[in-house]
């Protein structure tokens, strides 16, 4: 007889409650088994375990579940200083990256991100065309994925989705609107098993940084160029749109934290302009969800590559922001020569171990006091920069060894996994709270794991990811480093007294939406082309439910607050906009740019209230 699916509670009691779950025991009590299986697992392991897997379709939304004894249930408060983030980013689901998946790469030749990738797909219609994008969200995670994240001591999950998720505008090649009922199958196999999602919105119309995993390698066109305030007006209808559904009751447990704009390149847009739109979106986000803890997902803006440190007392008196940061050896520059293979012993990772701690430990700890909540919503175990496509389709790595051997880890020894291991823990101490950067990498054509220092999954099944996180702490202090943050935050930083209650200079100085000026755009932003706001909005529809559901089960409409009837972004009809991918560089247009787009808008009667699209 099968285990019955509503409820697995599983308790067993050893004298180290700090004994290492093994993985392969979480993945077999977290998957359906005959109840004989399970209790001859249960029988022959001496761990300690206390976690809660919950499934039930006439109580879809129930937030029981826990994945581990040393995270709260989904239905309990998550105390940020206290309860620590073990995550893993689903990196290349839904944002199709070339190192994470490229035996679709490969299969093209000229494909070096997800827009030529899809042009050529489409064009490919004897192999499905499009539909092949379609077949890989549904198979490149399974629930499976999902129990072993569980099982390897983890309790967050980072998911990347594209704005083509919503919608696409004309001339885009994106797999439009299909996505988002994995997105939602996803969710809830997250709610399952009791991991907590940080909604990560990953690509920008126009890029917001030019890399292959912002949908278009090349050009930023977000906050930066002649359609730099239009692709901005669109960004934050997308996130208007995401925060409205993950705002609903039944998203907020499982939605702590909401990543508005990955990555945006602050080089080139400028530190002015980004604080201006975070400012908007703070804003915008607050005026949805209300102020205070318990109101909405926390916000995380990412410090556009600049370090944390660059952001010490940003937005203070803002609601629930979280500073978001990816620190990687990898993207330095520099041939990262020293060895990691250096034995099994306490010299294990050679000077990488000890470089992890001191470049990243002391800034995190100053930043959770000088900003707040910080986290690194990305980190690997990749010290160099090898591995197939890591830098791009072509490109090559600036190791300075033999990349082959990073290109192969069948033929890896015991030392190197050491080496990694220690380096990994170091890591994952040094950052506090953290995200690895990803947990899944395909097959190339090869048939291998060519990027093997990326994946996660990997490195749990061959030794080089510690089965338990917590292994990773007091990896620095060991190494001379000072020891991880243990402080509380400010009351207004986690949503307490003084929350929304931003300093009135800030305020002064970035509230003006668009900025008066935008970067690599000759003129002031105001004669820039811009949109109305008297389109229709695209609603996200709840997921649909089994047909076992025996009683009335309320899944939410897709939109929270009732009272935001504004419109959506559109065109101006009659102007002419230049392409919104590549508008860098060029003349502002004389017709319809900027005020006198307004002028335009202006003379089209507005829609009295919200237009609704759902799909």
């Amino acid at each position: 007889m099968p285990v019955p699916q509503q409820e697995v509670v599983v308790h067993l009691r050893v004298a180290d409650p700090l004994a290492p779950l093994h993985p392969v025991l979480l993945r077999a009590v977290m998957v359906p088994l005959s109840r004989r299986r399970l209790e001859r697992t249960l029988l022959t392991t001496t761990h300690l375990a206390d976690f809660v897997r919950y499934s039930d379709p006439n109580d879809p939304f129930n937030n029981n579940a826990r994945p581990n004894s040393w995270t709260p249930p989904l239905n309990a408060s998550w105390t940020w200083g206290k309860d620590k983030v073990y995550g893993v980013n689903l990196g290349g689901l839904f944002v199709l990256e070339p190192f994470i998946s490229p035996a679709l790469y490969q299969k093209y030749t000229g494909a070096v991100d997800e827009w030529t990738l899809s042009t050529l797909m489409a064009a490919d219609t004897a192999s499905g065309g499009l539909n092949q994008i379609e077949d890989h969200y549904n198979t490149f995670i399974t629930e499976q994925d999902i129990a072993e994240i569980a099982g390897a001591g983890l309790n967050w999950i980072r998911l990347p989705i594209p704005f083509w998720a919503i919608d696409t505008w004309p001339g885009e090649p994106f797999l439009a609107k299909v996505s988002w009922k994995y997105i939602l199958r996803l969710l809830g196999w997250a709610r399952k098993y009791g991991l907590r999602v940080n909604l990560d919105l990953h690509t920008i119309p126009g890029s917001q940084n030019g890399y292959n995993h912002s949908g278009r390698e090349g050009l930023v066109n977000f906050m930066n160029g002649v359609m730099g305030v239009a692709n901005a007006e669109r960004t934050m209808g997308y996130i208007r749109i995401l925060t409205e559904f993950i705002s609903q009751p039944e998203y907020q447990n499982l939605i702590p934290m909401f990543g508005i704009i990955n990555e945006p390149l602050m080089a080139v847009i400028g530190k002015d302009q980004l604080s201006a739109a975070y400012l908007e979106a703070h804003d915008m986000i607050r005026n949805i969800t209300g102020i205070g803890s318990g109101k909405g997902t926390y916000i995380s803006i990412h410090d556009g590559f600049q370090g944390v440190s660059s952001w010490a007392g940003f937005m203070e008196g803002s609601d629930r922001v979280i500073l978001d940061t990816h620190p990687y050896f990898a993207f330095n520059g520099n041939p990262n020569t020293q060895p990691i293979d250096t034995g099994t012993g306490s010299g294990a990772g050679g000077v990488w171990p000890g470089m992890a701690c001191s470049a990243w430990g002391p800034g995190m700890n100053e930043s959770q006091v000088n900003f707040g909540v910080t986290v690194a919503g990305e980190f690997s175990a990749g010290y160099n920069d090898c591995g197939l496509f890591v830098k791009g389709v072509g490109v090559k790595a600036t190791f300075g060894g033999d990349c082959s051997i990073w290109q192969d880890s069948t033929n890896w020894d015991a030392s190197i996994k050491a080496g990694v291991k220690a380096f990994t823990l170091a890591s994952m101490d040094a950052l506090q709270d953290w995200f690895f950067w990803t947990w899944k990498i395909g097959n190339s054509s090869a048939g291998l794991v060519e990027a093997p220092l990326w994946s996660m999954q990997l490195g749990l099944q061959n030794g080089w990811i510690p089965t338990d996180p917590r292994e990773s702490v007091g990896q620095c202090a060991a190494l001379g480093v000072d020891k991880p943050f243990v402080g509380t935050y400010s009351a207004w930083q986690t949503g307490g007294s003084g929350a929304g209650t931003i300093s009135p200079s800030f305020v002064s100085e970035f509230s003006q939406w668009p900025p008066a000026t935008i970067s690599n755009a000759d003129g002031p932003a105001s004669l820039l082309p811009s949109y109305a706001s008297t389109g229709s909005v695209v609603t996200l529809p709840p997921p649909t439910l089994t047909a076992s559901a025996t009683h009335s089960i309320n899944v939410g409409d897709g939109w929270f607050d009732t009272a935001d009837t504004a419109g959506g972004v559109t065109v101006v009809q009659g102007c002419t906009y230049p392409n919104a991918w590549s508008a860098v560089g060029i003349a502002v247009p004389t017709q319809c740019g900027g005020s006198k787009a307004a002028v335009v808008a202006a003379a089209v009667t507005p829609a009295p209230k919200i237009r609704r699209e759902t799909y």
